[in-house]
């Protein structure tokens, strides 16, 4: 019988993730089918629980059933507890193990394909909500020199830093960035809505990479900021695939080659 795997949204319909997993299945030769799958806003519980007795071994989980995800899990990696959500379900032995990919994928896309290390780097993160929670502890194994969380409320910035302890991290608001820095990464949702967070442009350098989660067709607002002041600058479907590789690994124990399917996801935005 063929594996069967989803990701579960709501909404959903705009997914990548079925392109995705089916590109890299044929790259490594796996037999497995993805699919999308609506949840209703209050029954993520009863959707996976009906996925198991379907048989499924895992799913990836979206807007908005991270949080729920984190609680459904019978246990958690530590990447998943660092990041207190849920982007990946294994069904295990009839337990369902919790996982975070996020910020594997960030990581493996600045350091892959932008082939930017991040070692020794000075590394500004935009916002303290779930995106900035998820790619924190990923980043820190990197090793940067100073990991700062700037984000519009400086105090809900305080308590995610100080969740961590790390002596690399640190909080500030937007208005006490000091800049310049090596990485810039926008984790706020400010681009859905076209609006860019109230940074200095001295943020930006030519050496720094300016990264935002969000992607599209066109640039993102923040990134036209970026390049306008100098940076070079990425949006965020690379981590969209490096994240989606990542859970692909933890699945079928092996690991696609992301570039290709990078380009082809690209190309059909």
């Amino acid at each position: 019988m063929t594996d069967r795997y989803c990701v579960i949204g709501n909404p959903i319909a705009h997914s990548k993730s079925p392109d995705i997993h089916a590109a890299f299945a044929a790259q490594m030769g796996q037999s497995l089918t993805y699919e999308r799958c609506l949840a209703p806003l209050d029954g993520f519980n009863d959707t996976v629980r009906a996925l198991i007795a379907q048989g499924y071994k895992g799913a990836n989980v979206t807007v908005p059933f991270k949080l729920d995800a984190a609680a459904i899990a019978t246990s958690l990696t530590g990447r998943a507890r660092a990041a207190g959500a849920v982007n990946t379900l294994s069904f295990v032995d009839g337990g369902i193990v919790g996982d975070n990919t996020d910020g594997a994928g960030l990581v493996n896309d600045i350091t892959r394909n932008a082939r930017v290390a991040i070692g020794g780097k000075r590394v500004l993160l935009l916002g303290a909500g779930g995106a900035a929670r998820g790619v924190i502890l990923p980043l820190l194994e990197q090793g940067p020199a100073e990991l700062v969380v700037a984000n519009r409320t400086r105090a809900t910035a305080d308590a995610l830093v100080a969740q961590f302890g790390s002596p690399l991290l640190r909080a500030c608001g937007f208005g006490d960035i000091a800049a310049p820095f090596d990485i810039v990464i926008n984790a706020t949702s400010a681009s859905l809505a076209g609006d860019l967070p109230p940074i200095p442009a001295e943020t930006f350098c030519p050496e720094t990479l300016a990264l935002d989660m969000m992607y599209g067709k066109q640039p993102t607002v923040f990134m036209q900021f970026a390049s306008s002041h100098g940076a070079h600058v990425r949006d965020g479907l690379g981590m969209l695939v490096e994240q989606a590789a990542e859970a692909f690994t933890v699945w079928r124990g092996v690991r696609p080659e992301t570039p290709a399917v990078l380009e082809q996801l690209r190309t059909s935005l």
